[in-house]
C-alpha cells in the first residue's frame, strides 16, 4: 500500500465524527434505495420511458433524479459549472471515483462505456446496466471494436455517450493520458467531443481519498466515502472539441488540455 493510501486510513481513523456520519447517512441511502430505486425501475419501462417531463422522457429525468439524490446523500454538495450539449454528443471526462458516473448523470442521462465489472457491482452494476451502460472487457481488443460499434450506433440515434478515455481510475492528483482510438467513434458519428472535469473536495481542490486506494475493493471504498467529511463534487462541461477527420489523436489531446487546465493540475 502506497503511503498516500496510508494517510488516507489513519486520517479516517483520527476522525471522529465518522460514526456520526454513518449514523445519519446510513438509514437515508438505505430509504432512498428501498423506496426511490423501484420508481427508477418503473421509470426505465419501455411503456412509461418516453413521456415527456419538461424536455426530457421520464426516465431520462428519473435517472438524473436518482443518481443526484445517491451523490447527496454520500455527503456531498454538487455543484456544476457550463451546460451539457444537447443531443448526440460524446462526453470524456478524467475518472476519479465509481461516483464519477452519477455524478455526471444528475446533469444528464447518458449511456457511459464502462470496465464489464461494474456489471458485477450490487445495486450500481444493476441500475447502470438498466440504464444503458455499455460494458467493455479491459485488454481484449474485439471488445473494443464491438464496445466502438455500439457507440457510433447510440450516437447516430441522437443519443449521449460518456466515455473514460483514461481507461480507469487515477490517484485523483493528475489526469493521465487519454486513449485516443475510442474518440474514432465521435468522428465515424460525426457528433461533437465535450470535455468534462470532475473533482470532489474543497476550495477547488481536489481531495485524495475518493479514488481507491491500493488493493481496495468497491464495498471498502464505498464505506470509506459515505463516512467522510461532506465535500463539493464539481461537474465541469468546457468547450466542445469538434470532431475533425484522421485527428482522433488531436481530439484526446485537446480534451485532456481543457480538463487539465480546468483542474489547475498545469501537467500538459
Amino acid at each position: 500500500m502506497n503511503s498516500a493510501t496510508d494517510r488516507t486510513g489513519e486520517t479516517a481513523r483520527r476522525d471522529a465524527m465518522r460514526p456520526l456520519r454513518y449514523l445519519v447517512r446510513t438509514p437515508f441511502v438505505l430509504l432512498h434505495i428501498v423506496f426511490a430505486l423501484p420508481l427508477a425501475v418503473i421509470a426505465l419501462n419501455p411503456l412509461v420511458a418516453r413521456i415527456p417531463v419538461g424536455r426530457r422522457r421520464f426516465d431520462q429525468f428519473m435517472i438524473s433524479w436518482w443518481s443526484g439524490t445517491l451523490v447527496r446523500l454520500f455527503g456531498f454538495r454538487v455543484r456544476a459549472f457550463g451546460t451539457p450539449q444537447s443531443g448526440a454528443v460524446m462526453y470524456v471526462a478524467n475518472h476519479v471515483s465509481w461516483l464519477d458516473i452519477e455524478l455526471m448523470h444528475s446533469q444528464r442521462a447518458i449511456s457511459f462505456v464502462a470496465k464489464s465489472e461494474i456489471a458485477q457491482w450490487p445495486l450500481v452494476g444493476w441500475l447502470a446496466t438498466r440504464a444503458g451502460t455499455i460494458y467493455h472487457r479491459r485488454g481484449n481488443s474485439d471488445s473494443m471494436t464491438a464496445v466502438m460499434g455500439r457507440v457510433v450506433e447510440r450516437l447516430r440515434q441522437g443519443e449521449p455517450v460518456g466515455i473514460f478515455p483514461e481507461g480507469g481510475t487515477g490517484r485523483g492528483d493528475q489526469v493521465r493520458t487519454f486513449h485516443a482510438r475510442i474518440f474514432q467513434a465521435a468522428l465515424d458519428a460525426e457528433v461533437p467531443v465535450q470535455p468534462v472535469a470532475l473533482r470532489y473536495g474543497r476550495h477547488g481542490r481536489q481531495d485524495l481519498s475518493m479514488p481507491f486506494g491500493a488493493n481496495e475493493g468497491f464495498f471498502t471504498n464505498l464505506l470509506r466515502i459515505l463516512g467522510n467529511p461532506s465535500m463539493d463534487a464539481e461537474v465541469h462541461f468546457l468547450e466542445c472539441v469538434e470532431a475533425t477527420p484522421e485527428a482522433r489523436r488531436r481530439m484526446a489531446e485537446e480534451s485532456r488540455a481543457r480538463i487539465v487546465r480546468t483542474l489547475g493540475y498545469g501537467d500538459l
